[in-house]
């Protein structure tokens, strides 16, 4: 794994900075003494990035991911060398209301940000495309975990348009343009941060603690696999230097990182509940989620991390109980804070 000080100094760009994943990766970026620039559409001060005040320690910019112009002037002055795409409308739901916000914001979103960085070639060393484990589509029990040669076969709005993305990335690593482009697609990731509660771990842990009804999702039985946000950040750390490093031997690759040890959702409210120490409400939840089917989602989904190991010796080093044990620490306190 890279030392601290490679990156000090290096000039990083965060599009969703105010996002969950965003967030916790600038904390770990400006622990290694990085420059962090982030493209915030929002000031929703909601967030991870100010609840942890890292707002005072980067450079935010005003702006929309589908804004090129923006984009373009950004990596030209401030001559970005790093570049993670995690600004994305990331909630299943919403994909199905309303499939156009999800398609502008993933698909243009992402040709908008490459045709920037394919403008100011060869400035950017390195940029990392998070796309996700739902762009694989609908597999049976019997082809998983998913692995990355899989073909993309997504079907609901939100998962069709970060399969969009996911191959626009990769036709800007390819020998016509030959920008240095890795795709990632991570499973489910949960941890400190995560403030969209229409996401099962927050929302758990939200209604376990008593501060609001759980929402079902499905009858439990669906099968995910829950990656660790510490995890996460670490790996994409890992990638965008080996990519910069290494741009032959990385550009147009794709990474899955998951822990290969799925669980259902019902198994994920066992264990947020137990821990907290309210079963109690859960033997209600369960008789609502009995009742319960859900639309847009997919049975089975866990990833494989073989091809992230041996390209980078990473594995998720967080089990799912102790990961649910820090969410729920940092949910106590977060949500003290904003309901006393």
């Amino acid at each position: 794994m890279p030392n601290v000080n490679e990156w000090k100094g290096s000039k990083v760009l965060i599009t969703g900075i105010n996002g969950f994943i965003g967030g916790n990766l600038a904390k770990l970026l400006l622990l290694k003494e990085a420059n962090v620039f982030g493209l915030i559409r929002n000031k929703n001060k909601n967030t991870y990035l100010y609840y942890e005040n890292l707002d005072q320690k980067v450079t935010l910019i005003d702006g929309d991911i589908t804004d090129k112009d923006l984009l373009f002037r950004i990596i030209s002055e401030e001559q970005i060398e790093f570049v993670y795409h995690l600004a994305a409308q990331v909630e299943v739901g919403v994909g199905i209301t309303n499939p156009v916000l999800s398609f502008e914001t993933n698909i243009r979103g992402t040709y908008f940000l490459l045709e920037a960085v394919r403008m100011c070639h060869p400035l950017v060393k390195s940029v990392i495309i998070a796309s996700t484990d739902k762009s694989y589509g609908s597999y049976g029990v019997d082809m998983m975990p998913y692995k990355e040669d899989y073909p993309l076969k997504a079907l609901y709005p939100y998962d069709v348009s970060k399969a969009c993305g996911d191959m626009i990335a990769r036709s800007y690593a390819s020998d016509l343009y030959n920008l240095p482009v890795v795709v990632t697609r991570f499973s489910n990731i949960y941890g400190p941060g995560q403030l969209n509660f229409s996401a099962l771990v927050p929302d758990a842990i939200r209604s376990a603690l008593g501060y609001s009804q759980f929402i079902p999702r499905g009858d439990g039985t669906n099968l995910r696999d829950f990656l660790y946000i510490e995890d996460v950040v670490s790996l994409y750390i890992i990638i965008g230097k080996e990519l910069a490093d290494k741009p032959s031997q990385y550009s147009g690759e794709v990474f899955n990182a998951g822990t290969n040890s799925p669980t259902t959702v019902e198994s994920i409210l066992n264990s947020v509940f137990r821990i907290i120490g309210n079963e109690s409400d859960l033997i209600n939840i369960k008789k609502q989620m009995k009742l319960n089917s859900t639309k847009g989602e997919i049975d089975y989904q866990y990833m494989d991390y073989a091809k992230a190991y041996k390209h980078f010796k990473w594995k998720p080093s967080t089990a799912l109980n102790e990961g649910l044990q820090n969410s729920i620490a940092w949910y106590k306190n977060y949500l003290n804070d904003r309901y006393s």
